[in-house]
């Protein structure tokens, strides 16, 4: 892979090369990619979707939406920090006309829309969507799909359904967002179709990145991004090199900033935190962390350490195998090749015990499952029989409450049930406990 092409500044429907020396520095196309991802309604329904606690449960607390723009921080430094050392590995590029601040407007754009595709209640969302298919009322499409579209739907992947509302055309909207396609290349972290299901331990056969459904799109950016196959079996790539920051981004902000919300919450204590960041740089001032009188004022001092400790480890890791990145010859993320992945390991599995396991947390995964298979159940049977022209009065009524822009018929049993899959992923937590509230006839 070279870096020109993975630079690209290419939307959707463009009929000439975009430039980058004839770009308006005072907007720049990278720019712009992160504003229309921050005006979008996808991004909006973001502020009420769980980070890991439930909103209702605390006025402290992470949100997917707070969350991905803590990614988009320290992503935006990890892409000027590289990118300031690639311009001197790769003059072409200055000549062509690219800056560090463009490697950090890429990853900064696609940092701060790494979520977009989450369902509510947490990654639990992903699960319910998925259990619906394979074991609950939706198993009766398996024999209706072919085994892609089938594996979409039980493996359902929330960084699909990502790519599927960044992409997915409208009438009078083609082409989504129309991001470039370097930051939608720096987006995608697993370059594969869903089957086969983790072929090898290469870190972009983890899961899989788009959904039949956006098989087209995804080729297009692909063969443009000049991304290099990856095996003969299937639809497969490696990755953008960027989404290897992307990707370090998250690990750094959920691994230090979970622990953090954790220990303010009371559900650790705040010793371990002196104890487990401190392992994670050797700058701790504790004359200052002790002379902080608050406890978030100390976890925050300590977070902040930390977090830059891990920026310079992804950096320096970074550009020590950039080579390798390019051929596709790196196999972990870039915080699992990092000094300190044992002390990484240690708070992860302190967050598991005492965070992830919580009572609030546990009860909000399991309110998800039924409210998910229900909404779920309701829409697709309403389509399915409005398609076959049988359709009770329910089902019309029901359908009233789909927005417009899901209401479109289609042909396809695989695309009417992604079009519900994906209306159901861009609820809120709030609103699809209401909508559920609503289908049950309870009072609201």
């Amino acid at each position: 892979m070279n870096w020109e092409q993975l630079l690209s500044l290419k939307r959707f429907g463009d009929t000439q090369k975009r430039l980058r020396a004839e770009q308006d520095e005072t907007r720049l196309g990278f720019e712009v990619d992160f504003d229309r991802i921050i005006f979008s309604s996808a991004f909006r329904s973001l502020q009420d979707k769980t980070q890991v606690i439930p909103l209702s449960k605390t006025d402290f607390v992470h949100t997917r939406l707070t969350h991905s723009l803590e990614v988009s921080v320290v992503g935006r430094t990890l892409g000027r920090r590289v990118g300031k050392e690639l311009l001197k590995r790769h003059p072409n590029l200055v000549r062509l006309g690219y800056t560090f601040n463009d490697f950090g407007a890429i990853v900064a754009a696609a940092a701060v829309m790494h979520d977009i595709g989450n369902p509510p209640f947490g990654h639990s969302g992903e699960k319910a969507i998925g259990e619906y298919f394979k074991t609950g009322n939706g198993v009766k499409f398996k024999n209706q799909l072919n085994r892609l579209e089938y594996q979409d739907l039980i493996d359902f992947e929330g960084n699909a359904n990502g790519l599927k509302i960044l992409t997915e055309k409208r009438k009078g909207s083609e082409g989504g967002l129309r991001l470039s396609y370097a930051t939608l290349g720096a987006f995608i972290k697993y370059p594969k179709e869903s089957l086969p299901k983790k072929p090898t331990t290469h870190i972009v056969d983890k899961k899989y990145g788009f959904f039949q459904s956006e098989k087209k799109a995804f080729l297009d950016l692909a063969e443009n991004l000049g991304l290099k196959k990856k095996g003969s079996e299937g639809i497969s790539y490696f990755r953008h090199p960027l989404a290897y920051l992307v990707e370090a981004a998250d690990d750094i902000c959920y691994t230090i900033i979970d622990f953090e919300d954790g220990i303010n919450l009371g559900l650790i204590e705040e010793a371990y935190a002196l104890e487990y960041m401190s392992k994670l740089t050797k700058h701790i001032n504790r004359e200052k962390y002790y002379a902080l009188e608050h406890k978030k004022d100390r976890t925050g001092y300590l977070r902040a350490l930390a977090i830059g400790s891990l920026i310079d480890e992804a950096v320096t890791i970074f550009l020590d195998n950039e080579e390798a990145i390019l051929n596709g010859t790196f196999e972990k993320g870039l915080m699992d090749k990092c000094k300190y992945e044992a002390q990484i390991n240690d708070i992860i599995n302190k967050s598991i015990e005492k965070i992830y396991k919580s009572n609030e947390v546990i009860e909000k995964e399991v309110a998800g499952y039924r409210i998910i298979a229900d909404i779920l159940d309701v829409f697709i049977t309403a389509l399915n029989n409005k398609f076959y022209e049988n359709s009770t009065n329910y089902d019309r009524l029901v359908l009233n409450l789909l927005p417009e822009e899901y209401q479109h018929e289609k042909e396809y049993l695989y695309d009417r049930i992604m079009q519900v899959c994906s209306y159901v992923a861009g609820l809120s937590d709030g609103y699809a406990i209401r909508l559920h509230k609503k289908l049950r006839g309870d009072v609201v």
